[in-house]
């Protein structure tokens, strides 16, 4: 991704509609509608289970919705980090040539590498800090290296919307503050950072915009407002498991204004 302070594209309105999302028909995040402006910078946290992982999905691309929709995304590039748990840490590949990865939107999948790219590739890493790296196999890497050059990655993708599932999530506090640093550059930027977080007073220090879910939308708009002690206590006393026997939903639809906290009705 560029280090730039000017995006490369556009970014666009996320706008979701009524969008209910689940999985062989059995809903986990019921009736969400809400817009995310250009460059906004959000964050989405909730009790476990809450369906934070599946609306990012849905989000991505990776997910159907079972009603309504996610609109402003098609045809866009979305650069989407999963939780580190995802990522096969065995693959025999280097750094660099995981890095580089983010420049298939440019080569293709049967293009070449030119000597700009890997020079992109090593301004990148050293951008996370992991100059030197480059030969590095990822089976190698620490927990925090690895989130490193994941983030470098995404830099190469030159996305306007990134989406990020618990980037932070078992890294040590350096490589969260360096991170967090990338963040803010690419909100400096004017893209749209979307990301699932677990700490509340590091989504209160740094992300100006809160979504609460517990598998509906309990409040949506600027941080101090939406994520309020009797939010997330409202939030608790809503979450349930999972029940793959539960019913496809039919409740009526939970409306937000954008940038405009409320509680969503029960």
């Amino acid at each position: 991704m560029s280090t730039s302070e000017t995006p490369a594209c556009p970014t666009p309105t996320i706008a979701l509609r009524n969008l209910t999302l689940g999985y062989e028909h059995h809903p986990a995040v019921h009736h969400l509608t809400l817009d995310v402006a250009p460059g906004s910078l959000v964050a989405v946290v909730g009790p476990n289970g809450a369906g934070k992982s599946t609306l990012m999905k849905a989000l991505a691309g990776q997910l159907r919705p079972i009603e309504g929709s996610v609109q402003g995304l098609a045809h866009q590039r979305v650069a989407w980090l999963p939780q580190q748990s995802s990522v096969d840490r065995s693959f025999p590949i280097t750094v660099q040539d995981m890095v580089m990865l983010g420049l298939w939107h440019q080569v293709g999948a049967l293009g070449r590498f030119t000597a700009q790219h890997r020079q992109a590739c090593n301004e990148a890493l050293g951008a996370v800090g992991l100059h030197g790296f480059e030969r590095r196999s990822i089976d190698t890497l620490s927990g925090g290296q690895m989130q490193r050059a994941l983030f470098a990655r995404l830099m190469l993708q030159d996305a306007p919307v990134v989406l990020l599932d618990e980037p932070f999530a078992a890294v040590d506090q350096r490589t969260t503050d360096d991170l967090l640093a990338v963040l803010h550059r690419w909100h400096r930027q004017g893209r749209t950072v979307v990301a699932v977080l677990h700490d509340l007073r590091q989504v209160r220090a740094h992300f100006p915009l809160t979504l609460l879910l517990a598998r509906e939308p309990v409040a949506w708009g600027p941080t101090a407002e939406a994520l309020t002690e009797a939010h997330w206590q409202r939030a608790l006393r809503m979450q349930e498991p999972f029940d793959e026997h539960a019913p496809v939903c039919s409740g009526a639809h939970v409306g937000h204004a954008p940038h405009a906290a409320r509680e969503a009705s029960a």
